[in-house]
């Protein structure tokens, strides 16, 4: 079905929404994953842990804030998603988003580890810091981490569809279609192997050599062409 004048002008303004969400969120995810949590969460050292997030509270409280400035990205992704691909294929478009919105709602749920976390560390008494407090942050961070991951799977299931639904119409570019539905398959697998497979490590590294490419370049891409592109010209299913 090839949409009318009016309908890509109310595409044109989820395609702005939704591209501009993803890179905020991309943004976001740098700062608050790739810069902060990398930085302050030491991999089995509990009192270094600790130490880095009591020195740096401010630092951890901007990456619990970039956090939350992801989940309500997601839900607007998941809206915009589904209003621009509603067109091509209104079941799909609707699961698609309920996955992300699903995703969104464990990513939220994770969150409540890091204000755990926070609230434990902002708490503590610098003279009086006992392994069991220290133990119990880093128990709180891993069950961040595995929330998330297990997230992480249900939004893979989210660019599955998307990819496939983006495949199937002739106006998004194959390339960046074909992208999403790797991208997908990618999350799914490395995050299922994370979930229930951990000791799998050596697989999970290939898992992640393999897909790391399509998931940044997949949804990225999508959010760019939308940006430009998005609803300006017809597109037919």
């Amino acid at each position: 079905m090839v949409t009318t004048g009016i309908q890509r002008t109310d595409q044109r303004t989820p395609a702005l929404i939704a591209s501009i969400s993803l890179i905020i969120m991309t943004l976001a995810s740098f700062f608050s994953y790739g810069y902060v949590h990398a930085s302050l969460v030491v991999q089995g050292d509990a009192s270094a842990t600790f130490h880095n997030l009591m020195s740096s509270s401010t630092l951890f409280k901007a990456e619990i804030l970039g956090w939350v400035i992801i989940l309500v990205s997601d839900i607007v992704v998941a809206w915009a998603f589904y209003i621009f691909l509603k067109p091509m294929n209104n079941g799909l478009s609707l699961l698609g988003a309920w996955f992300r919105l699903t995703y969104a709602a464990i990513l939220g749920i994770a969150i409540l580890n890091l204000l755990f976390v926070w609230l434990l560390a902002n708490s503590a008494d610098p003279l009086s810091i006992s392994d069991q407090l220290q133990a119990q942050v880093m128990l709180y961070l891993d069950a961040f981490e595995s929330m998330w991951s297990i997230g992480l799977i249900v939004f893979g299931g989210h660019l599955l569809i998307v990819g496939y639904v983006a495949v199937k119409s002739n106006g998004i570019p194959k390339i960046i279609s074909i992208l999403l539905v790797i991208a997908g398959v990618g999350y799914m697998l490395i995050h299922l192997c994370n979930a229930f497979l951990p000791q799998f490590d050596g697989v999970i590294t290939v898992l992640k050599f393999i897909f790391t490419v399509p998931m940044i370049v997949g949804e990225l891409g999508f959010g760019l062409w939308l940006l430009f592109k998005g609803g300006k010209a017809p597109i037919t299913a």
